[in-house]
C-alpha cells in the first residue's frame, strides 16, 4: 500500500466523517430543539424512555450525543438516574440507522446528491431549504468518501501482512481490543463500523471475525460519555456507568453465543454475499437483543450503578459537587456546561442561547445546587 492509497484512505475518512457530521447536523437543525423538550418531559415509562431515546438518536446518528445529553440533564436535576436508563438502552438502538444507510448502494447517485445539497445551501435563502440541503449534501459527501475508502483499500487485498493482521481478529479478544481502542479514539461507533464495513466489502476481513471487532466498537463508543461526566456529579457518573454496562453485558452475552452457537451464520444468511449488510445486521441485532433482555433488570442496574459509585460524604444529587465550598466556583463550571449541553454541536445550548446568567450555567454544571 503506498503513499497513494494511504493519503486516499484518509481522504475518504475525511470526507465519511464530515459527511455524517453536516447530514447529522441537517437533521438536528430540521428539528430544533424538539429533541431537547421531549426529554425533559420525558415520563418514568420505561418503554416510551426506550422508544424517545432510539428516535432521537436515529435522528441525530450518534449515541454518544444521545447519551452526553442525557448525561447533562442528569447533572442538572432535569432527568432522574432511572429515566437515563432507559433513554441509553433506546440510544444504542437508534445508533444502528447509520450502518444500515452505509449498506444502501447508491452508486454514481453520491455526487448528485451532494451536488443538489451545496446547491440548496447556495442558491436559496430559506433556512428549512438550507436544513434539508445540509442532510442531501451530507448524504452524498459519506457515500463519496466511502467510496474512495475502498478504492483505497483494494491494494491491501493482495498485502500477506495485513490479511494475516485481519486473521488475527477471530480471537475474539484481540477483536474486542481492535474495535474498543479504535472506537474510543475516533470517538464515534458509527464512523468505525461504517470503516469494519469497508474493510468487509473489500474482502479484507471475514463476516465471522468482524463481529468481534463490532462487538469492541459498541464498547469504546461510551468514552465520549466518560468524557462529558468529568466534573459532575455522581448521579451523571453513574449514567455513564450505566451506558458501559449496557455494552459490557451485550458483549459479553453475543460473544458466548457467536462461540457456542452459529449466529454468524443466522445472521450472515439474511443478506448473504453482502458483509456489509450482515454488519449492519449484526449491529442492530446486537443492540435489539441486548435491550430486549436488560429492559426488565433496568432498575437493578441503576443500583448497581448507585453501588459501584456511592456517595461520598458530602451531599447526594446535584450538591454533590463543591458544596463545603459553595462561594468557590471552579473555573471550569462554564465550559462543562457547554459540553453537556452540546456536544456535538447539538442546536447549540439552551442557555447560551437564552442568555441565561452565569449562575445559571454554573447550576447546569452542578456545581451550585439545583433549587
Amino acid at each position: 500500500m503506498g503513499m497513494t492509497e494511504i493519503l486516499g484512505l484518509l481522504g475518504g475518512l475525511a470526507l465519511f466523517l464530515y459527511g455524517m457530521q453536516m447530514m447529522s447536523e441537517g437533521l438536528e437543525d430540521a428539528a430544533g430543539n424538539r429533541m431537547k423538550q421531549i426529554l425533559e418531559k420525558l415520563t418514568a415509562n420505561r418503554f416510551l424512555g426506550v422508544l424517545v431515546g432510539a428516535g432521537i438518536t436515529a435522528v441525530i446518528q450518534s449515541s454518544s450525543a444521545t447519551t452526553v445529553m442525557v448525561v447533562g440533564f442528569v447533572n442538572s436535576g432535569m432527568m432522574t438516574l432511572q429515566q437515563a436508563v432507559w433513554i441509553i438502552m433506546g440510544a444504542n438502538i437508534g445508533t444502528t440507522i447509520t450502518a444500515q444507510l452505509i449498506t444502501l448502494d447508491v452508486g454514481m447517485l453520491a455526487p448528485l446528491l451532494a451536488f443538489l445539497g451545496v446547491a440548496m445551501i447556495v442558491f436559496f435563502k430559506a433556512p428549512k431549504l438550507h436544513h434539508f440541503g445540509k442532510i442531501l449534501a451530507g448524504f452524498g459527501v459519506l457515500f463519496i468518501g466511502m467510496d474512495m475508502m475502498g478504492t483505497a483499500m483494494e491494494p491491501l487485498q493482495e498485502s500477506e501482512a495485513f490479511i494475516s493482521l485481519m486473521t488475527t481478529f477471530s480471537n475474539p479478544f484481540l477483536g474486542i481490543l481492535a474495535g474498543a481502542v479504535f472506537t474510543a479514539v475516533i470517538q464515534s461507533s458509527s464512523a468505525s463500523v461504517g470503516i469494519l464495513q469497508a474493510l468487509a466489502k473489500n474482502g479484507l476481513i471475514p463476516f465471522s471475525s468482524a463481529v468481534f471487532v463490532l462487538f469492541g466498537q459498541n464498547i469504546g463508543t461510551c468514552i465520549t460519555a466518560v468524557l462529558a461526566a468529568i466534573g459532575t456529579n455522581r448521579s451523571a457518573k453513574r449514567t455513564t456507568v450505566i451506558h458501559l454496562m449496557f455494552n459490557v453485558i451485550g458483549t459479553l452475552i453475543f460473544t458466548l453465543l457467536c462461540l457456542n452457537l452459529p449466529v454468524t451464520d443466522w445472521v450472515g444468511g439474511l443478506t448473504p454475499g453482502d458483509p456489509s449488510a450482515q454488519i449492519a445486521n449484526m449491529h442492530t441485532t446486537f443492540n435489539i437483543v441486548t435491550t430486549i433482555l436488560l429492559v426488565p433488570f433496568g432498575t437493578y442496574m441503576a443500583k448497581l450503578a448507585t453501588v459501584l459509585l456511592p456517595e461520598g460524604k458530602e451531599s447526594s444529587g446535584a450538591t454533590a459537587l463543591h458544596s463545603s465550598t459553595a462561594g468557590a466556583v471552579p473555573l471550569w463550571a462554564p465550559m462543562q456546561c457547554i459540553w453537556t449541553c452540546c456536544s456535538m454541536k447539538l442546536t447549540g445550548c439552551w442557555l447560551w442561547q437564552r442568555k441565561m446568567p452565569i449562575a445559571a450555567m454554573k447550576r447546569c454544571s452542578g456545581v451550585i445546587p439545583v433549587r
